[in-house]
């Protein structure tokens, strides 16, 4: 008499873990909840508040339509500051990539204490914003900056003439871009570093042997063939730094005289700071369209990439 084996019914459960219909939305929730509470809940407030005359003192909601957006067009603050927002946005992009992808060709050479080298790269974002914020005030400081120092012990600049790097709109301007770029040159050299090791050896090979110089093969099949990596860096980064206000507010607060705020400080400080919501959610959302069209281009200029 042979036995047979009855398989155990498995748990309903079971059945529906592996329904793909399921599954899927199922894994997808977390990051829609994300991006509904701390994206669309916010942009869709800030267009609430934006044609109103709301705040914090008077916070009974009006209609005033346009009229927030046409008073933040007609200052003068406002047309400085949405300059600044695209000097400090490029010249850090420009800034960091550069020097990220020189940083990355250097590491990418064997040589002693490598691993530590790029260990420290790692360092500006390890290191809290706030607190390398404190040593970039010391080093811009009028009286003990070491980069004047530096410069007079040059001769490139007057002992009797120091520049003053956060006390000139200028220089302040440049003093809060380069404290972002090196913010951003951690990140420029791990996509360049990522982009090099992707590159096939057997096509750099085949160049040098055809005789290809060390710029030929950079610029004609390296920088073509890591393109896309390039691209996408570059999205991450203008996302980041057109909508920072942390450099620029712990460095200068806007000043001097308003002339280094970016749209998010000055957001922050009309919003926030004083207390007149529907101007600040008027002008945080003129961050919105200049993204968009950055954002669409790069993405096209990806996709021609790709084909």
């Amino acid at each position: 008499m042979t036995a047979i084996a009855i398989e155990a019914p498995r748990p309903k459960s079971r059945f529906l873990l592996d329904r793909p219909e399921l599954v899927g939305p199922l894994f997808i929730a977390p990051a829609i909840l994300y991006i509904f509470v701390l994206v669309a809940l916010p942009f869709f407030l800030a267009l609430y508040y934006s044609i109103s005359a709301f705040t914090i003192f008077d916070p009974n909601y009006q209609f005033v339509g346009l009229n927030n957006f046409i008073d933040v067009i007609d200052s003068n603050i406002f047309r400085r500051t949405l300059i600044n927002t695209f000097i400090f946005t490029i010249g850090a992009q420009i800034i960091g990539l550069l020097l990220g992808k020189f940083a990355a060709m250097l590491l990418m050479q064997e040589f002693p204490g490598r691993g530590i080298a790029r260990a420290l790269v790692v360092l500006p974002w390890a290191v809290p914003v706030s607190l390398a914020t404190l040593a970039w005030l010391w080093m811009f400081d009028s009286l003990y900056s070491v980069i004047n120092w530096t410069f007079v012990a040059l001769g490139l600049m007057d002992p009797a003439h120091r520049w003053q790097w956060l006390g000139q709109q200028d220089l302040a301007m440049i003093a809060v871009t380069v404290v972002h770029a090196w913010r951003l040159f951690p990140f420029g050299v791990v996509i360049f570093i990522a982009g090099f090791t992707s590159v096939p050896k057997d096509i750099l090979d085949a160049a040098t042997v055809d005789g290809a110089g060390f710029w030929r093969r950079n610029y004609q099949i390296i920088l073509p063939i890591i393109a896309p990596i390039i691209v996408i860096a570059l999205i991450f980064g203008t996302v980041f730094t057109f909508t920072d206000l942390s450099v620029v507010y712990l460095l200068t607060k806007g000043g001097p005289i308003n002339g280094t705020h970016v749209l998010g400080s000055l957001a922050f400080q009309v919003g926030i700071l004083s207390g007149d919501v529907a101007h600040g959610a008027a002008i945080c959302l003129f961050l919105f369209p200049f993204l968009l069209v950055a954002v669409v281009f790069l993405l096209r200029v990806l996709r021609r990439r790709e084909i």
